[in-house]
């Protein structure tokens, strides 16, 4: 188990590396001019030629370079150990000042958002994603779960088909439009919820939104494996001894058949916890997938590589508990 943990955390550079430089490439390919703004103030073009030179936008290489000498730390590190740095400090504790605090990974500025920082915006709209998504997962557990069981339980019965085709919807029909469905019902016809916000009313339907992709796979991969496990020889035997059908379902069956749950569970939580990006654009949601959106289609790029390596790592992380939780599971894996 130490050796899975200590592996993938070393691995985490390698492909975060990866990951920024694929991320990069494509950004810059990306059309347009991310300080030329179709409306509002629009500077001299003196000003948007120093500004230009100060983040070389002309300049792929540099600009590649001293991206990821800030955003890895690396700035940091060769700045704390430099003689200049240390004298710095020496003389702010003799004086009895403090120097102001450094961020370690310095993700750069907003080329959109006036005077905001990549991190500042990452810290106050991360919150916002992962109590969406983890509000999201949940449901999905709850629906895909007892869907999943009772379609295992009776195979063939209404409400096996009823299951199926939550399924069946879940997985075709695009979530954006599952969330306009939603708006009209719920906010414009019935008025019974907020069509924006994110408190605990305007949160239902875009929870709810979220929830449903990865319900219809939990139900699918619930039912399939519970079918399996219910036709075992450990399953007849625990029947045969005179087990009760609730028990063999949660402390045998369900055990077994979440396997292939816990492993879908690792992407799924990091997609839904980092925000979807359609789904928080819908409702009007502070998240990270709505700012994401708006960095794309304004070609800020600082803001594009700092959302894009927040959901990476993210990503990596909970696949990695995923796979701890697995081998917690079930012992037998290697």
């Amino acid at each position: 188990m130490l050796r899975l943990i200590v592996t993938r955390l070393l691995q985490l550079p390698l492909i975060l590396g990866a990951v920024l430089a694929i991320t990069l490439t494509l950004a810059w390919l990306v059309p347009g001019n991310p300080l030329e703004r179709p409306v509002g103030r629009r500077p001299s073009a003196e000003v948007l030629q120093a500004m230009k030179a100060q983040y070389q936008l002309d300049d792929f290489a540099g600009f590649a370079s001293s991206y990821i000498y800030n955003a890895t730390g690396l700035k940091y590190a060769v700045e704390s150990l430099s003689p200049t740095a240390r004298a710095r400090r020496e003389a702010a504790l003799a004086a009895g000042k403090a120097l102001p605090p450094r961020p370690v990974f310095d993700l750069g500025p907003s080329l959109r958002h006036t005077d905001q920082r990549v991190s500042s915006i990452v810290a106050d709209s991360l919150p916002v994603s992962m109590t969406l998504g983890a509000a999201a997962i949940l449901l999905a557990l709850v629906i895909g779960l007892g869907a999943g069981i009772i379609g295992a339980l009776r195979p063939g019965s209404p409400a096996d088909h009823a299951s199926f085709a939550l399924a069946l919807v879940g997985i075709s029909v695009p979530n954006f439009v599952i969330g306009t469905l939603f708006l009209m019902v719920f906010a414009v016809w019935l008025k019974w919820l907020p069509s924006a916000g994110i408190g605990l009313a305007g949160s239902i339907m875009p929870a709810l939104t979220l929830s449903l992709p990865p319900a219809a796979y939990i139900a699918r991969l619930t039912r399939m494996g519970m079918i399996e496990v219910l036709a075992s020889d450990y399953v007849r035997t625990a029947r045969a001894k005179g087990a009760s059908m609730p028990r063999v379902v949660i402390h045998h069956a369900l055990r077994n058949a979440f396997l292939p749950v816990l492993s879908y569970l690792g992407p799924a939580a990091a997609l839904a916890m980092t925000g979807s990006f359609v789904v928080e654009k819908v409702f009007s949601i502070p998240g990270m997938g709505q700012h994401f959106v708006d960095a794309v289609l304004n070609k800020d790029l600082f803001l594009i590589l700092g959302v894009v390596l927040v959901y990476a790592t993210l990503l990596i992380l909970f696949n990695l508990v995923v796979d701890v939780l697995y081998r917690w599971v079930d012992p037998r894996i290697v």
